[in-house]
């Protein structure tokens, strides 16, 4: 069966030439032009992931972000936009957002992410399908299936990213994990050294997870290196 792609953008002519490459790739494909009717046709058609536009009439792209977050959506989404400044990359990214191109963009390139990011998706729902899928870490419980992570059998408000991210270094228990390598294993993408982002993530991470975002006990920071998953000494 086809992947389902919806691909939001207020110009008509960027979302033919998105339409036109991705059905060209085996994709299925919808389209919206403002973010209410992305909205909508999100829940309705339900697609394996979203290319949405920044800048839109109404409700704009980080608006439509946030509130398919909101509403526990856990649909990969690719951001467009004209803009470059490293605040707005940064803030579409925490808002859940799971790469970022900026316009003009290569039809090659976006094609390529959306493989990518669904790849990734693919990768992360096929992993130890042998073993207890729910992985157990002192207070912690993570469910790669539900993309659901409780902490003393209450949930905890994560965005699908820093599920990931979460995800990765869990499964990577002890090692010590530079930036650039999340960068490249959670984003599948060169942010040329960003390392805000993973830097931005884990702290929002930390304040979720910890007790003491101050005294981290499952996160520790390898100074000068990158971070590393530990958990109680006990767990």
């Amino acid at each position: 069966m086809a992947r389902k792609i919806l691909v939001v953008d207020d110009e008509v002519s960027i979302l033919k030439l998105v339409r036109f490459n991705l059905e060209k790739e085996g994709f299925e494909v919808e389209s919206a032009q403002d973010g209410q009717t992305a909205l909508d046709r999100a829940v309705r058609w339900k697609p394996d992931l979203v290319v949405l536009d920044w800048m839109l009439p109404g409700l704009d792209g980080l608006e439509v972000c946030r509130r398919l977050r909101q509403e526990k959506r856990h649909v990969p989404i690719l951001m467009l936009t004209a803009k470059t400044e490293e605040f707005d990359k940064v803030l579409g990214l925490e808002l859940g957002a799971d790469d970022y191109m900026t316009k003009p963009f290569s039809p090659r390139e976006l094609v390529a992410r959306v493989k990518a990011i669904l790849r990734r998706v693919e990768a992360l729902k096929g992993e130890d399908k042998d073993r207890d899928r729910v992985i157990h870490v002192g207070e912690l419980s993570i469910d790669p299936d539900g993309y659901v992570v409780t902490k003393n059998r209450k949930e905890v408000d994560l965005t699908p990213k820093e599920f990931e991210l979460l995800h990765y270094m869990v499964s990577h228990r002890g090692k010590v994990l530079s930036r650039d390598q999340l960068l490249s294993a959670v984003w599948n993408y060169d942010f040329l050294g960003d390392s805000r982002i993973v830097d931005v993530h884990v702290s929002h991470l930390r304040e979720k997870i910890e007790d003491d975002s101050r005294t981290p006990v499952y996160i520790k920071t390898v100074r000068g290196v990158g971070y590393k998953f530990e958990g109680p000494k006990n767990a």
